[in-house]
């Protein structure tokens, strides 16, 4: 029997927030949906029930209102309002306030699944196929196309390709600009006896930051935590009973939040960039297929749902012209080189500078006290965190 073979305009390699993003926003800007395709490895129950939280910028939000997917992610979403930033050990903290830039919140702390079903949904109404669970076994592109190879016989050619499954660093081929920051993620839900409602909270201690970000859910738990560390120190708090590693947690967060009464299941994964801009004629790479960032700030995410915005823009002019998707993917590069370098250095440098115990640290101290003083600073900061590098 012949092997089956389907056909669309654009097929997209991987169904999470920014995979699922492309599809809707192109198909809001006039992209036949049918000609849509999402390819993903995860059986859809499996994406829904992802517990793990992430954090959206208020631009983020402007672009799942205008896929029709905010309302299902607005009554489960935590907005913050503040962002208190400081450093272990040194005089000096700085404080980004909603109030400075008339929105309703600097960004929304949301459960990935929620995310990816709301998304989901949006594509649905629209029309977008989606195969799952499907693996992309082989690429294979010439100038008329891609063809790609999935695991279950059959064969998806399109007139371009979009990589979105970028997975974690630690699982990652070696992209052109890569470092390994020998640093892990801590992961888990807790609550503090004296919890500020909406106030994020990113202190920076000799091994790496530690982030709390309000997230109230049914489980009573009032922050998501990201608590970067050593690999050896990683371990040994997964390996903690729970009052140990709240202690150990209060050690090194301080009490601005009284103390710690509560943890969820803990989890970790490695932390690293790895970034490669480059594409070809037929195909490009978005999200953390793209960039895979330090979580500090929570830019990820944030970053690659500007990359969807803009693919989408540009596909749908030259998605049906003679050779309008090479100039697309050309023009698409082009455009998102400021924003992607800027987050990239942004967060880099955050993830190292702060990250140690050196004799410039006092100065670090002095840095974010200066930065609470200098508004026009404190405000450019806050909205490249916000909306990126425009």
């Amino acid at each position: 029997m012949a092997e089956e073979t389907l056909s669309v305009d654009v097929a997209i390699c991987g169904a999470g927030p920014v995979g699922l993003a492309l599809a809707a926003l192109m198909a809001r800007r006039g992209v036949d949906a049918r000609r849509i395709a999402l390819v993903d490895a995860k059986a859809l129950g499996q994406a829904i029930s992802d517990p793990r939280s992430i954090a959206l910028s208020w631009g983020s939000r402007q672009l799942l209102v205008d896929v029709g997917a905010w309302a299902n992610v607005q009554p489960h979403a935590t907005p913050i309002h503040q962002i208190h930033v400081s450093r272990r050990g040194h005089l000096g903290r700085s404080m980004m306030d909603r109030a400075e830039h008339a929105v309703d919140a600097l960004g929304y702390v949301a459960r990935y699944g929620d995310v990816v079903d709301a998304l989901v949904r949006a594509c649905d109404r629209a029309g977008v196929q989606t195969l799952r669970p499907v693996r992309v076994t082989a690429l294979h592109e010439d100038r008329d196309g891609v063809v790609l190879d999935l695991d279950d016989g059959r064969k998806l050619h399109a007139k371009v390709a979009v990589q979105a499954e970028g997975g974690v660093f630690g699982e990652q081929a070696e992209r052109t600009r890569r470092r390994d920051y020998v640093q892990t993620a801590v992961i888990a839900r807790v609550s503090g006896s004296q919890a500020i409602p909406h106030r994020a909270f990113e202190r920076f201690t000799d091994e790496g930051p530690l982030a709390l970000l309000p997230q109230d859910g049914a489980d009573g738990h009032q922050y998501a935590l990201v608590w970067c560390v050593r690999p050896e120190r990683a371990q040994q708090l997964l390996d903690l009973g729970e009052p140990e590693f709240l202690r150990q947690l209060g050690d090194a967060f301080g009490e601005r939040l009284g103390t710690f009464t509560r943890a969820s299941e803990r989890a970790a994964f490695p932390l690293g960039l790895n970034a490669d801009p480059r594409f070809s004629a037929r195909t490009v790479a978005i999200g953390n297929a793209a960039q895979t960032l330090h979580p500090v700030a929570g830019q990820g995410l944030n970053l690659g749902l500007r990359d969807a915005a803009v693919l989408a823009r540009l596909l749908a002019r030259g998605i049906d012209q003679d050779h309008g998707i090479a100039d697309a993917l050309s023009r698409f590069a082009e455009e998102r080189a400021r924003d992607r370098g800027a987050i990239i250095r942004t967060t880099d440098a955050m993830a190292r500078v702060f990250a140690n115990t050196g004799p410039l640290q006092p100065l670090f101290g002095l840095a974010l006290a200066a930065l609470d003083t200098v508004k026009p600073a404190r405000m450019l900061l806050a909205e490249l965190m916000m909306f990126g590098r425009r």
